[in-house]
């Protein structure tokens, strides 16, 4: 071989690049419009029949390829996400359900405010933020709220726990006309706050994004619903979700967050926990990622992206969440627990644990 035909072969590849970059939008194009006619038909944007023939269809000239099936499904199923990403923006932006409507957005500057800025105006909305800090993406910005008429169809509350306590209370003085509508991590420190809007004859609801504010695509996320008494904004936010695959869950005020202590506080403190227990141990990260295995990529990856979060944020979902104590609580009981077998070699004990664990966990149903 020679440098000649090093050169060649590079450049072949570098046509290969092209060919497939132009084929994946010549796809996404595709996806608009089989997204537009799906519309039409009010259909819904995913069909996991359909999905399951791609990749049984692709699969099977992967492996007439010489591709393996994992190379083969991972490639697929990401054009697919892309499809329905497209597809979802499309059919929020055309159902224009904001459409000469306002909504204001107070702490809109955080990254969940940003990202309901763009959601609210992809449905129509006319949106203003209102926060000290200035939001990134050039969107119409105040620094108070305080100083605004309040007359708003929307006014969304997206600041951190404890100020969106007092912000739902100071609302509640100002009686505006539109909806509130919250989105905190943990509800029991708006309890106040919500009473004082219902009092004052204010449409109110709550709801919990589970998901950050790096998710393009909502299908196969949850949005929690909690009625709060007020027919009128808890329709409103359901219909604002309607056309994206996110799934709606009602939930109780109360039980939500006994849910949250287990699935926000266990396992964010689960993740601290083992981030500070490796930082402890004297060992370099790189070094042990250079040693590691599958499991501790997994588990790496996870701890970094909590490592990465707003510290008070995380605080808050531990500090202020009235269930939270009683999981810690177990999560140190667990760790006591298996120390425990350990350092007696009660190996007995420990099959039982992981036994008990794996019997619990065949419980959840495969996700699609």
């Amino acid at each position: 071989m020679t440098e000649h035909d090093l050169s060649s072969l590079r450049s072949q590849l570098a046509n290969l690049d092209e060919q497939i970059i132009r084929l994946a939008a010549k796809r996404r194009a595709l996806s608009i419009d089989i997204g537009k006619i799906k519309q039409t038909m009010d259909r819904p944007s995913r069909d996991f029949a359909q999905e399951s023939a791609v990749l049984k269809r692709a699969n099977q000239v992967g492996t007439a390829l010489g591709l393996s099936s994992e190379f083969t499904e991972k490639l697929i199923l990401h054009l697919i996400r892309s499809s329905l990403t497209v597809q979802e923006h499309d059919r929020v932006a055309t159902r224009q359900l904001g459409a000469e409507s306002r909504a204001l957005i107070i702490g809109g500057a955080g990254r969940m405010g940003t990202w309901f800025a763009h959601f609210l105006e992809s449905a129509g909305f006319d949106v203003l933020v209102a926060d000290p800090i200035a939001p990134p993406e050039g969107i119409p910005h105040v620094a108070d709220w305080q100083d605004l008429p309040l007359d708003m169809e929307l006014i969304v509350v997206a600041a951190p726990i404890r100020t969106s306590a007092k912000i739902l209370s100071d609302l509640a003085l100002r009686k505006p006309s539109g909806c509130v509508v919250d989105i905190s991590s943990v509800k029991t420190p708006l309890k106040p706050g919500f009473d004082a809007l219902r009092k004052a004859g204010v449409a109110v609801a709550s709801i919990h994004p589970m998901f950050g504010p790096d998710v393009a695509l909502l299908s196969g996320r949850h949005v929690m619903v909690i009625d709060l008494g007020s027919t009128r904004a808890t329709e409103l936010v359901c219909t604002l979700f309607e056309p994206t695959m996110a799934k709606l869950v009602p939930v109780d005020l109360e039980e939500h967050d006994r849910l949250m202590a287990q699935v926000l506080g266990l396992s964010h403190a689960l993740n601290i926990a083992f981030f500070t227990a490796l930082k402890e141990g004297g060992q370099d990260a790189a070094n042990l990622s250079r040693l590691s295995s599958s499991t501790f990529d997994a588990q790496m990856g996870i701890a970094a992206g909590v490592s990465a979060e707003n510290p008070h944020l995380y605080f808050e979902i531990q500090a202020l969440n009235a269930y939270g104590p009683s999981a810690i609580a177990a999560l140190s009981d667990a760790v006591e627990k298996i120390r425990a077998c350990i350092e007696s070699k009660d190996e007995t004990t420990f099959v039982n644990i992981m036994a008990a664990g794996h019997d619990y966990l065949q419980t959840l149903k495969p996700q699609s």
